[in-house]
This record gives structure tokens, C-alpha cells and sequence, in this order.
């Protein structure tokens, strides 16, 4: 089975076993589970269900954790378009770690990345985007108190003196061996992951002592994050822990909820009957007709509406009852259908109006040089 998973791409149906074992991460197992419940008090829904699959050295940040030594949080967004539903997913379980280990969290927006990687984006398009993202992170209800959000050409001041000690041990045969760097490559993308690598340390410059990290993000990203925690051992830094989530599905067959492809996408900004319009269209597990479903049952396994229940319902037990239902026939894709809609639209509704009262917080929330 073919599949291709990069920062920039990622394209057919993925493997999450072989992807672990190609990236050389860590299944979260339940020894990690129990940490997670020790230290938090309970699991996250995306947690039980799996969502987040694989980690690299969470059992040493508990240890760290258990002798006192608080970790800080960093993820990020790249802002090459408008928020769609699949962005958020990562966003919200980081607001849960924020809560339940009063984390602070450093949320870096990479519109260099996006300017130098989309060639068909202008940096004023980059930075439209970023801005209206924002909303959509400030509206998830992170702690103002201890979250920073920065763009990097607006805080590069910082980022840039530390960026450049990361470029200086990361040589152009690396890159290239990570990346698959060209030489059309532009110059600023093979330099980019230098930028990327600076909020996994920069805590820890600013304390002027070593701080743990952990970095939740979706396993596309991990190529960046091998180079950083290659690197910074030898300034002197810790090596950032990860949590890393699967790809959320787009609503069409196979392959995740891409901007790119605006009918299999739920933005953010969606009317409900927009909504209500590409839900009606998703591909599901269901069978070719009503007389099968009832006789074999549907596939919760490749539904991409049961799929997004999951994301969206935290009651396990109702979870586990549709699936069930499901799998005996007795529900059909019209009405799991009707009762997803039904529960993205009553998100999208408290979300929209969140996001519309974050306008007056986004200074707030960023930091700048």
C-alpha cells in the first residue's frame, strides 16, 4: 500500500503502524495512558479513541514532571488558508493539556514557512490568513494569562539569534536527506526548519536553565521536529517530548480534510446549510442498499461521518452505541448523518460567536519585537 506523508503533503490511505516504525516514534501503549490519568486526573476523549497514537519520550516527561520540573507547550499553525474543523482538532487536545498541567503554551505561526513554501502566496495573503486563524485559537478559550501567539516576521528579533545557532549544526546534506530538497529548492525553505526548531528552547533560554517541552502536533510534522531534537542536545537544550495525532479525514474517499479541496472540508466559518450540504454528500461505511445494511451492517471503520461523531461527541457510551447500531444495521447513513450534522452545527454556532468576540483580544494574545 502506497502512501506519502511529508510536512507539505500527505496522500492516500495511511499506515499508522508502518508510519511508527518509519519514523522511529513510540505507540502511546497503556503504560503511557496511565501517566496521562495520573498526572491529568482523566483521559481526553482523542486520547481513548486513539486519536493521538504515538509519542517520542512522554515516559521521560512525567518523569520530569514527577520531580517537579514543570513542562511548557508549543505548537503551531502555518497560515496558508482559512481554518477548517481538522485544524482544530490538535488546537483543542492542546487546550486540555494547557488546563490539566497549567501549562504555558508558545502557538507559533509560521507565515514564513507558508510565503516560501506556496509560491502562489504573497506574504500579504500569508499574513490575512494568519490573523484570521488567530480568531479560530483564541476562540478554543486558551489561557490568556499563559499562552503567546507570534508570527514569525513579527518576532523574528527573538526567533532569528537562535534560529541561526540551529542552522549552523544542520548541514545542506541533511536537509536535503530529510526534506528531499531540490535544487529549485529556495534557499529560505531549506533554512525554514531552523525557525520551526526555536519555541522547543526558547523557554529555557529565557529562564536560563532547561525547561522540558512537549509539542502536539499532526505525524506530517515529525521530520521537522527529528532535525530539532538532533540539534538542540548539542546547544545544550533538552530534547522537546511529542504527542502526534492521526490525520483527520476529509468527507470524501480516503485522504485528510484538505483547504485544497473546499467541498470535503468544514470550515469554520460554514453556514449550516452549508454544512448540512457537504454531509449529505460524505462518503460513508454504509452498504449499496437499506436491505444489506439491515442483513451485514455498515463500517464504522472507513465512515468518514462516523469519523467526525468521534471527534465531536465526548459521551463514550453514545460513541459506542452508534457503532454498535452500525455495525447490526439497525441506524442508517441518512440518519448518522442528520444526527453529525446536527452536532457540528451546534459547535460551529458557539465557536462562531467566540470567534467573533476574539477580534477585540487578538493584542492580547501577541507577542511582537
Amino acid at each position: 500500500m502506497r502512501f506519502v506523508v511529508t510536512p507539505w503533503e500527505v496522500k492516500g490511505e495511511v499506515d499508522y503502524e508502518r508510519l511508527i516504525k518509519e519514523f522511529g516514534v513510540e505507540k502511546i501503549d497503556d503504560k503511557i495512558l496511565k501517566l496521562f490519568k495520573k498526572y491529568a486526573g482523566e483521559l481526553h476523549p482523542y486520547l481513548k479513541r486513539r486519536l493521538f497514537f504515538s509519542h517520542r519520550d512522554l515516559d521521560w516527561l512525567f518523569r520530569e514532571y514527577e520531580k517537579g520540573n514543570k513542562f511548557y507547550l508549543y505548537t503551531g499553525r502555518g497560515p496558508s488558508s482559512y481554518t477548517h474543523i481538522g485544524h482544530l482538532v490538535p488546537w483543542i487536545f492542546t487546550k486540555w493539556l494547557q488546563e490539566k498541567f497549567k501549562a504555558k503554551l508558545l502557538f507559533q505561526i509560521t507565515d514564513d514557512e507558508k510565503f516560501l513554501f506556496k509560491r502562489e502566496l504573497s506574504l500579504e495573503d500569508v499574513k490575512k490568513f494568519a490573523y484570521d486563524n488567530i480568531l479560530d485559537i483564541i476562540a478554543l478559550g486558551f489561557d490568556r494569562k499563559r499562552t503567546e501567539i507570534f508570527l514569525n516576521t513579527e518576532y523574528s528579533k527573538t526567533l532569528y539569534p537562535l534560529a541561526i545557532k540551529v542552522a549552523k549544526k544542520i548541514t545542506f546534506s541533511t536537509a536535503k536527506a530529510v526534506f528531499g530538497f531540490k535544487n529549485d529548492s529556495n534557499i529560505g525553505e531549506i533554512f525554514f526548519t531552523s525557525m520551526q526548531s526555536v519555541p522547543a528552547f526558547l523557554e529555557s533560554v529565557r529562564a536560563g536553565k532547561n525547561i522540558p517541552c512537549l509539542i502536539p502536533y499532526a505525524i506530517d510534522q515529525d521530520a521537522h521536529f527529528r532535525v530539532c531534537r538532533d540539534v538542540l542536545p548539542k546547544l545544550g537544550y533538552y530534547k522537546p517530548a511529542s504527542i502526534h495525532s492521526k490525520f483527520i479525514p476529509g468527507l470524501g474517499k480516503g485522504g485528510k480534510m484538505s483547504a485544497s479541496e473546499p467541498d470535503t472540508a468544514i470550515f469554520v466559518t460554514d453556514a449550516p446549510i452549508e454544512v448540512e450540504r457537504k454531509i449529505l454528500k460524505a462518503f460513508t461505511g454504509g452498504r449499496d442498499t437499506l436491505k444489506e445494511q439491515k442483513r451485514l451492517g455498515g463500517k464504522p471503520k472507513i465512515c468518514t461521518v462516523f469519523a467526525y461523531y468521534s471527534l465531536f461527541e465526548t459521551d463514550d457510551k453514545k460513541v459506542q452505541e452508534l457503532e454498535k447500531k452500525c455495525k447490526c444495521g439497525e441506524i442508517f447513513c441518512k440518519e448518522c448523518k442528520r444526527i453529525l450534522i446536527d452536532i457540528i452545527n451546534k459547535f460551529l454556532k458557539k465557536h462562531q460567536e467566540k470567534r467573533e468576540k476574539a477580534k477585540s483580544k487578538v493584542e492580547k494574545f501577541i507577542v511582537k519585537d
